[in-house]
């Protein structure tokens, strides 16, 4: 008798399916930013059928998820978004230091996640983080305990599209793409606010500076329990998002639109 590799058995099948439930919890450490920024440039990255919310805010989270030697450090940098009455975040990048973790949220959510350098530094009362892609450091926030936070839960919502570019080149997408909303829990042991301050730097591949700050609006560190769900909440017209399709995958050569 042989064996092949490829195919799994039943018992290891079900495994899978429990283990990928698993990833959707656990202990995390979180540093939240969030910041004002240019209106009309915040509108200029938000496809249809999102919406620029009002506030004109970048939000930042940086993370490092699970424990010991399975920690692994991600970063999320979107902008406040909101859709059919819901407020939300979508991500403009996703940098990850595990490249598995980078493969899975992409082709499961739709994220415009990318393997990158993640730091997140916990020194008594300091916190503070950075995020280097390609040897190009473009994104550093952090500041010391201002005051303790209540520790009720940390709620969120965030939205991305998973996307089918198309086989055939004269064609943009195999279907239509499609609107995924995950639906965040946070449940913090510790929960501060921090005085500090967000730096953005120039990068062709992460060009998050494109967004400058304005004022800065919220910093906070937590450390706790996470749970996600998600789901998809329509589909999308190939239009709508193919003029923002081509960032996740670096374009350093875009000229990008006037605003």
């Amino acid at each position: 008798m042989a064996r092949v590799r490829y195919a799994r058995s039943p018992r290891e099948s079900e495994d899978a399916r429990n283990a990928r439930r698993e990833k959707d919890e656990g202990f995390v450490r979180l540093l939240v930013g969030r910041y004002e920024t240019d209106p009309e440039a915040l509108a200029a990255v938000v496809p249809r059928p999102l919406e620029a919310a009002p506030e004109n805010e970048v939000e930042i989270v940086v993370a490092t998820v699970g424990e010991g030697a399975l920690q692994r450090g991600s970063a999320l940098i979107g902008v406040r978004v909101d859709y059919d009455g819901t407020a939300g975040v979508m991500p403009l990048s996703m940098p990850c230091d595990d490249a598995a973790a980078v493969a899975e949220a992409r082709e499961r959510f739709g994220e415009p996640r990318k393997q990158g350098t993640v730091d997140l530094v916990v020194d008594g009362d300091g916190v503070s983080a950075s995020v280097t892609r390609r040897d190009v450091l473009f994104l550093r926030l952090g500041g010391r305990r201002r005051e303790d936070l209540d520790r009720g839960a940390w709620a969120s919502t965030s939205f991305s599209f998973k996307a089918f570019p198309a086989v055939d080149p004269t064609r943009d997408f195999d279907h239509d793409p499609q609107l995924v909303r995950s639906d965040w829990r946070f449940e913090p042991t510790t929960a501060v606010r921090l005085d500090g301050g967000i730096e953005l730097w120039d990068s062709p591949f992460d060009p998050i500076a494109d967004l400058p700050v304005r004022r800065l609006v919220e910093l906070r560190f937590g450390e706790g329990r996470y749970a996600r769900s998600a789901r998809v909440v329509r589909p999308v017209p190939g239009d709508w998002l193919w003029p923002f399709l081509h960032q996740r995958d670096d374009a350093p050569g875009s000229e990008g639109v006037e605003v």
